[in-house]
C-alpha cells in the first residue's frame, strides 16, 4: 500500500484535566474522503487545528507526504499543499469573487501583500485564479461582490482560492454548515468530483453527505478514535450506533 498523503501518529492535547486528543492515529490516502465524525466536544476541532498547525500537540507528530511537519507553522504546512476550508467563511465579503481568489494565488506565489494591487494586472496570476473559478463551477460569478453569493457559492469560493495553492491534500470543517436539503446535495455531488485533485479529510456532521462521500470513516469519541472503516462497517458497529449514530446508522 503506498504512503499515506497525510497522518498523525499518536497525536495527543490536554487542556488541564480534558484529554481533547487522546493518541489519534489515523491517514489520509490518496484519492479518498476520509470523514471524521462524532458528538459535539468530541474533539474534532482540536484535531484539525493540530493537523493544519495552529495549535501545538503536547505529544505525537503529524506528518504530510512523507515528512514529519509536526513542529512546522500553519503557513508553513499550506506552502506545501495543505488546504484548509474553514467552518466559518473567511472570505473578503466585500471585495469580489475573483479578488478574493486572487488573494489566494498571491499568497501561493510567494510574493508580499503589498502586491496585491498589481496582481489583477499580473497574466499568471489572474490565469491561476480564473482556472480556479472555472474547476469550481462559479467563473460567472467572477465580478459579483462575495456577500451576494449564496452560503453553497461561498463554499466553492473558499475551495477555489485552496486551489490556487495546487493542493495535495484538503482539510475541510463542516462545510456543509448552514446548507440546506438542496444545498448540500449539490456540494455533496461538487466534493464527490474533487477528490480526483486532492484526497479529502472531511469533519461533517450531515451524515447523509458523509454516508455519500465517505471511502472511510473515523469516529472520534471523547477525544479517541472508537473505530475506524467503510461506510458499512461504521453503519453496523455497535459501539458506533451506542456512542453517536443511533438511528442514523
Amino acid at each position: 500500500m503506498a504512503d499515506p498523503v497525510l497522518a498523525t501518529r499518536g497525536l495527543s492535547k490536554a487542556f488541564g484535566a480534558l484529554q481533547a486528543s487522546d493518541a489519534i492515529t489515523l491517514d489520509l490516502r490518496a484519492g479518498e474522503i476520509h470523514a471524521v465524525i462524532g458528538p459535539n466536544g468530541a474533539g474534532k476541532s482540536t484535531l484539525i487545528a493540530q493537523i493544519c498547525g495552529s495549535l501545538a500537540p503536547d505529544a505525537g507528530r503529524v506528518e504530510f507526504l512523507g515528512r514529519d511537519v509536526t513542529q512546522e507553522s500553519m503557513q508553513a504546512r499550506a506552502a506545501r499543499g495543505l488546504a484548509r476550508t474553514f467552518q466559518t467563511s473567511a472570505l473578503a465579503m466585500e471585495d469580489t469573487v475573483l479578488q478574493n481568489v486572487l488573494l489566494g494565488a498571491l499568497g501561493a506565489s510567494g510574493r508580499p501583500w503589498r502586491f496585491f494591487s498589481r496582481a489583477s494586472r499580473d497574466a499568471a496570476l489572474r490565469d491561476r485564479a480564473e482556472a480556479a473559478l472555472e474547476a469550481v463551477g462559479i467563473a460567472d460569478l467572477s465580478e459579483l461582490r462575495t456577500a451576494e453569493l449564496s452560503h453553497g457559492q461561498r463554499r466553492q469560493l473558499e475551495v477555489a482560492v485552496a486551489l490556487t495553492m495546487e493542493p495535495k491534500a484538503f482539510v475541510m470543517d463542516e462545510p456543509m454548515a448552514g446548507l440546506g436539503q438542496e444545498g448540500s446535495k449539490r456540494l455533496t455531488g461538487f466534493l464527490d468530483g474533487l477528490r480526483a485533485q486532492a484526497p479529502i479529510l472531511l469533519v461533517e456532521h450531515d451524515m447523509d453527505a458523509v454516508f455519500a462521500l465517505a471511502d472511510r470513516i473515523s469516529v472520534l469519541v471523547y477525544g479517541k478514535v472508537i473505530a475506524t472503516g467503510s461506510v458499512a462497517e461504521i453503519r453496523r458497529d455497535p459501539l458506533v450506533r451506542d456512542a453517536y449514530l443511533g438511528d442514523d446508522a
